[in-house]
């Protein structure tokens, strides 16, 4: 135990294991996403946007399926790589440090976890459906798992 009553690196517990498991999943698909992007580039994602625009009768010129579609391009892809690939990393060191009990871990994804709460109340009071309530409710589980590890290092 280090000084100050603070247990850095207890055993990881089964809530630990699985939110390990689901960040690696979210790593694993933003790898795939990230890869998929830079390979394909921008066209598919410009027919895409497009046909959804085609699809769904809207105006081509004015809107957000158009604006969009005025953005998708291959500087703007290669940002999106970028951006990816780094919540990518983000993902996958969190998901290993947690498998390993480590405290860094704990802190990281408590901390990455509830910046997106505001953005998850802000999408609750414009989307009142189900998926809303789900994803806010997911969040603050995994909020919570992470900060009571961390309470549990402090007082163990």
């Amino acid at each position: 135990m280090a000084p100050g009553g603070y247990n850095p690196e207890p055993r990881a517990h089964p809530g630990l294991h699985a939110l390990a498991l689901f960040e690696g999943l979210k790593g694993l698909l933003a790898v795939i996403a990230a890869a998929s992007l830079e390979v394909l580039g921008p066209q598919p994602l410009r027919e895409l946007v497009a046909r959804l625009i085609a699809r769904f009768n809207l105006d081509p010129a004015h809107g957000a399926l158009p604006s969009l579609l005025d953005a998708i391009n291959p500087d703007g892809v290669h940002l999106a790589v970028l951006v990816v690939s780094v919540y990518a990393a983000w993902r996958l060191l969190e998901a290993w440090g947690l498998w390993r009990a480590k405290a860094w871990a704990s802190w990281l994804g408590c901390v990455g976890t509830a910046a997106y709460l505001p953005l998850d109340l802000y999408a609750l009071y414009h989307h009142h459906g189900w998926h809303a309530w789900a994803v806010l409710l997911l969040n603050v589980l995994v909020v919570a798992v992470l900060a009571r590890d961390l309470l549990k290092r402090r007082a163990g």
